[in-house]
């Protein structure tokens, strides 16, 4: 219903070319109303200023900004994962901006590196397993779950995903593509049961048996493990001995022909500022991106770790090769 009134007021200030009131921001946004609204509404509470946002998959938000040109109502694009981030930066739909604020508040590798988006909140993607079938000593990277030990026992989501692509684009990155590829076909060879399409699925894998060790976005593990303290399954963070765990981001970026560019930036520096940021981590389970805040109490229990250094914007400069390798290996 949120989504079929804004559409609806959108869709009326740019047919009938009227004026958007300088007080408004308006965002079109890949992340779900429950996680975003409670923010907007903080800052509306607090300044006055209204945000106008609509939700949508990631690519028909950005072919629409695309397509919209200079008339596009939009401000800013918020959505997850840098691969996105530096899709939308590659289309030209994304301007580059300054500010102290933002450069204070977010460290360099969760910005673009031409100043089009910036990190909002971090996820990691780290390894799940079944504490009943796997003892945390056999566990230690992610190259190491090619492993002939694992065959039969590992779950995975879909390579059609970002989140996967950038990871295996990390991978890449780090070790080479022949590398890189000798690792996804172990992983492949070492599936228990096909891909599943999505992070929670193979947590449920997990825990009844389906398979003991998994790839999985830590927020997925936060909720799941919120509304049920039982789960059968752990995190385990890899890499801690090398290069770290991988990490990704949802970000936002200030669109090319933002109506009301001086008021999206204001948006922005505040929702990286501390008040935001912990609302941000505290609604979906997921890091502030800016590393002064606290984590939610639920995320403070998983623990700490060395997380990748790699910037973020890896990810989208070497996705189109990454998903070459993933389908070269048979990652479906």
């Amino acid at each position: 219903m949120l989504f079929r009134k804004t559409f609806a007021t959108l869709l009326l200030l740019t047919t009938t070319g009227a004026a958007i009131a300088a007080d408004e921001v308006v965002v079109y946004s890949s992340r779900i109303d429950e996680l975003i609204k409670p923010v907007f509404d903080m800052y509306t509470e607090k300044t006055g200023v209204k945000i106008k946002f609509i939700t949508d998959k990631e690519a028909p938000l950005m072919a629409r900004i695309k397509a919209e040109g200079e008339n596009t109502p939009a401000d800013l694009l918020i959505t997850v994962d840098a691969g996105n981030l530096w899709q939308a930066e590659q289309m030209g739909i994304l301007q580059p901006f300054t500010s102290p604020v933002i450069e204070q508040n977010i460290p360099t590798q969760y910005r673009s590196s031409v100043g089009t988006w910036t990190g909002l909140t971090v996820r990691a993607r780290t390894i799940a397993y079944a504490p009943d079938r796997v003892k945390e000593g056999e566990l230690s990277t992610y190259e190491a779950l090619a492993g002939p030990e694992w065959e039969g026992r590992l779950c995975l989501r879909t390579s059609k995903k970002v989140y996967n692509q950038s990871l295996t684009a990390t991978l890449i990155e780090t070790h080479g593509e022949a590398k890189a590829q000798e690792i996804l076909s172990g992983w492949v060879n070492n599936l228990a049961t096909s891909v599943f399409p999505d992070d929670n699925s193979v947590l449920q894998a997990i825990d009844a048996g389906q398979c003991d060790v998994g790839i999985v976005n830590t927020y997925y593990y936060g909720r799941m493990h919120k509304e049920n303290p039982n789960l059968g399954v752990k995190l385990f963070w890899p890499n801690q001995q090398d290069r770290g765990v991988h990490v990704n981001l949802s970000g936002v970026g200030l669109t090319q022909h933002a109506p009301h560019p001086e008021a999206a930036k204001a948006l922005v520096e505040w929702m990286t500022g501390s008040e935001a940021q912990a609302l941000f981590a505290r609604i979906n389970q997921e890091y502030p991106a800016n590393p002064t805040v606290p984590v939610s109490a639920e995320v403070a229990g998983w623990g700490t770790f060395k997380a990748d250094t790699v910037p973020v914007e890896v990810a989208g400069r070497r996705q189109a090769e990454a998903i070459k390798l993933m389908d070269r290996v048979g990652w479906n």
